[in-house]
């Protein structure tokens, strides 16, 4: 009977092992750069991927420093997404540091790059990075991340399609939603200003026009003479309202909408999303959040 029992148990502690115990280990290791790119990886490697974000929420990826911590979890992935188009400048380093031997998935693959100018030199122009702000580049971001992953680990193939079928629906209901809000938008009222050049992509695809401060660095304290200047451009090209982004200090705008007599609107996710409990803890909340901001402020 003893040996009945200790058989059975033996039997009941195998199932146990089989169903639970080390499908979190066996899980893909995987790298993005930042919140934005993290949470898409997120929705197509879904259970089957373990996603270390290295510039979190409401950080800033462009000024950003690695950390030894950083190096440890490059050096771990099997997999590293990233955004690409000069975002990243740290990046190289930071893989060379990590002696990373994991496939390095580029997420801006095949998407048709905008143009916009140098902050930290004036009248030169460089490849803008913030593609992700419209939704058609962000479906072009899944496709590369889907055959990334896909590529890594050929046994979650139709998990890793399945996802990003069922993500890129949600995307073209975005878009829609997106579309619908500018289109109430009076075409006149479509100027803003945020603090930093950030929105081309969305401008380019929904017919708005994002300006940015002329001739001041976001990474610098503003000077009287930067806001001075600031509050000139809006009075010249009549712009209606100016955003503050979560990555930056919102006392310039502040100031700059009480001198100029510009509407003061909400805080717009540019570069990062919220933290989880924020109005931005997912691209789709962001783009949201971001349209409900345009609509508050412009729509009359």
């Amino acid at each position: 009977m003893l040996t009945r029992r200790l058989l059975a148990g033996l039997i009941a502690m195998t199932a146990i092992a089989v169903a639970t115990p080390t499908f979190a280990q066996d899980k893909i290791k995987t790298v993005a750069t930042f919140s934005i790119l993290g949470d898409l990886v997120k929705n197509v490697g879904g259970n089957r991927v373990d996603v270390e974000i290295l510039v979190g929420p409401n950080s800033d990826s462009h000024v950003y420093a690695p950390t030894p911590a950083d190096a440890k979890k490059v050096g771990a992935a099997k997999i590293v997404f990233v955004n690409g188009l000069g975002l990243e400048g740290w990046m190289t380093r930071l893989v060379n540091s990590a002696g990373s031997k994991a496939a390095t998935v580029t997420a801006t693959t095949g998407v048709k790059p905008l143009k916009m100018e140098d902050e930290h030199k004036p009248g030169h122009m460089m490849t803008d990075p913030h593609a992700w702000q419209s939704v058609a580049n962000a479906k072009i971001y899944v496709g590369n991340i889907r055959d990334g992953l896909i590529a890594a680990d050929p046994g979650g193939k139709s998990i890793y399609e399945a996802n990003a079928a069922a993500y890129l629906a949600k995307l073209d209901a975005l878009e829609g939603e997106v579309k619908s809000a500018i289109g109430k938008i009076p075409q006149e009222r479509r100027r803003i200003i945020t603090t930093h050049d950030a929105f081309g992509y969305f401008g380019a695809a929904y017919g708005m026009e994002f300006i940015s401060p002329e001739g001041v660095s976001t990474e610098s304290e503003a000077s009287a003479k930067d806001v001075a200047k600031i509050i000139e451009q809006i009075k010249k090209q009549k712009v209606p309202a100016v955003f503050m982004e979560n990555i930056s200090d919102p006392r310039l705008m502040e100031q700059v909408a009480r001198e100029s007599g510009a509407r003061i609107g909400g805080t717009l996710y540019s570069d990062a999303l919220s933290d989880p409990k924020g109005p931005a803890a997912t691209y789709v909340d962001m783009m949201r959040n971001n349209i409900r901001e345009f609509s508050a402020a412009l729509a009359s």
